[in-house]
């Protein structure tokens, strides 16, 4: 499980470290950071080499998620380096200074077994005409959950990795300064550790743009095949929801669908040519609705219903907004959804809606952690310095 999660540098994160606790819940109001928040994770899986490229025109990694949000210029944190305590209080404004430390992008997560993290920055001048893309400047990956130096397993700074056995020894090849380790070690040139991260990595699971508009992959029949992972944008459903059933969940999808919808079935049916399609049987209604018939807030959790019961559970699954399009009344039986995923994987849930809040939190014991703006920084509301958890960010 991921215990701590620490972002630096990017957009209105200038130091944020947050512990998880297995079920954790971001809230706060427009523009508080709870995006950002997001990204950053979603940055962080990127460096695994999980990226999806954007019609062969930027690459997958970290580099390419970085270019589809703009470049490296447009993702950095743009205050100053720190606040002095009259900037704080208001008696002076604003202002920037001399640096002590590069301009860097910093993310890292630590884990009950394995931590990772990496440091982004800019490429130095003349050197290259692709100055919106970042160098990785400093990676390390760590036992437990805190880079401190007796920790840490490897460690690569500029194109040099070493990795530590009984001592440390410095790997032949040397990498690009686009290229992650954990993108590019693999096979008989990889360590057990830098392994185990990229596997754990690549099994995260993201939702945030699970289409519900009139022209939405999922309202169409399509082929099915055994499908054990909703994918992200939804398209899927069909054969998602059927591999559930077919894999021993159909009972819980039944209960989640009447809970939500007093009365109502849902069923996949399959023609003779393999094309499937999801039906809604409704009390009082003479003939299944299709799925161009639903509702956008009765499709979206039927959605939402196929990746939280899937048969596969991802290490860590992130929602963004999950109650977009949904009415008040269908929050309670997200909960309780949310809940049940909860037992069987790590769940972060960034949400507006106090009511899904509630639920959730009725239901099990999860964290909020609510996040608010100051001087245009992103804070955790009510977490002192001292009450952060411990972490430590390698120098270049």
């Amino acid at each position: 499980m991921i215990s701590t999660l620490a972002v630096a540098g990017y957009r209105s994160v200038r130091d944020l470290v947050i512990a998880l606790g297995g079920l954790d819940i971001v809230t706060g109001p427009n523009g508080s950071g709870k995006s950002s928040l997001y990204r950053a994770l979603r940055l962080l899986a990127s460096t695994a080499g999980a990226g999806v490229t954007d019609g062969g025109s930027t690459g997958t990694g970290v580099v390419g998620a970085l270019a589809r949000e703009g470049g490296l210029a447009s993702t950095l944190w743009a205050g100053p380096e720190g606040f002095s305590r009259d900037m704080l209080s208001g008696d002076v404004p604003v202002q920037g200074g001399r640096r002590s430390s590069p301009v860097s992008m910093r993310l890292g997560f630590g884990g009950d077994d394995l931590g990772y993290l990496v440091d982004l920055g800019i490429p130095r001048p003349g050197i290259t005409a692709f100055v919106n893309d970042p160098e990785i400047k400093r990676e390390q990956i760590f036992a437990g959950g805190v880079a401190r130096p007796s920790a840490v397993l490897v460690d690569r700074s500029g194109p040099a990795v070493r990795v530590r056995d009984a001592h440390w020894r410095s790997l032949e090849r040397r990498l690009d300064a686009r290229e992650s380790i954990l993108s590019e070690f693999g096979g008989d040139d990889a360590t057990p550790e830098i392994d185990a991260v990229r596997r754990s990595i690549r099994r995260w699971r993201f939702y945030d743009h699970l289409r519900t508009d009139a022209d939405a992959p999922s309202r169409r029949p399509r082929v099915g095949t055994a499908t054990p992972v909703l994918s992200s944008s939804g398209a899927d459903l069909a054969a998602c929801l059927q591999t559930i059933r077919e894999q021993g969940g159909g009972d819980a999808v039944d209960a989640v669908v009447d809970r939500a919808f007093p009365g109502t079935s849902v069923r996949v049916e399959a023609d003779d040519g393999g094309l499937f399609r999801v039906r809604l049987r409704q009390p009082g209604m003479l003939r299944p609705l299709e799925a161009h018939e639903f509702s956008d807030g009765t499709l979206r959790f039927l959605l939402l219903t196929a990746a939280l019961l899937s048969t596969r559970p991802p290490e860590l699954l992130v929602l963004n907004e999950p109650e977009t399009s949904l009415h008040v009344d269908l929050l309670p039986a997200l909960g309780e959804l949310i809940v049940a995923a909860a037992a069987e994987t790590q769940l972060v849930v960034v949400t507006h809606a106090r009511a899904l809040v509630d639920a959730v939190r009725t239901g099990a014991d999860a964290t909020e952690h609510r996040l608010e703006k100051r001087l245009g920084e992103t804070l955790v509301a009510g977490q002192g310095m001292l009450d952060a958890p411990a972490w430590v960010w390698p120098t270049r």
